[in-house]
């Protein structure tokens, strides 16, 4: 697939808008210390791979192999549900972020939320449906603009 245009420099304020937002959710690992930014990481890749964004995924699966995520669970995430390889607050995670990113589907019910807050405080929730929304932007940006997949290497992208 050849790209349809470099988004970046087609618009660099509405690309700056998504680089503060990852830059609060950096902050969230660095220095708030409100979401791991493994089990971050695990959420955008499961996102990605409900919307079919192989950039993303190419991305943060070489993300997450770098912070010391396995094979293993990488391999699993689509089918997270079926095996043991996740924290429950893990699990909670990825039914949260499955859960915003087919808000279309369905509506967040209550009891989504209270398992999901079992687990997160209410800043720290905040702050993961902000990672939610964000790589649902980025997904939909990279999948319109088709950014050459394969050639991010870990760290060209730190904030």
């Amino acid at each position: 697939m050849s790209q349809r245009l470099n988004h970046f420099q087609a618009s660099p304020g509405a690309m700056n808008t998504l680089i503060e937002a990852e830059k609060y959710i950096s902050s969230c690992y660095k220095i708030k210390n409100t979401l791991d930014s493994t089990l971050s990481e695990l959420v955008k890749i499961r996102v990605s791979q409900i919307n079919g964004c192989a950039y993303c995924l190419d991305m943060h699966c070489k993300d997450a192999r770098a912070l010391g995520e396995t094979e293993q669970r990488l391999h699993s995430l689509i089918a997270w549900r079926e095996t043991n390889f996740f924290s429950e607050k893990e699990r909670a995670a990825l039914a949260w972020a499955e859960a915003n990113t087919l808000i279309h589907q369905n509506e967040i019910d209550d009891q989504l939320y209270k398992s999901t807050r079992e687990h997160f405080s209410e800043e720290q929730l905040v702050d993961l449906t902000l990672v939610i929304t964000t790589i649902n932007s980025w997904n939909r940006i990279a999948i319109s603009f088709k950014p050459e997949v394969g050639g991010y290497q870990v760290g060209n992208f730190d904030l």
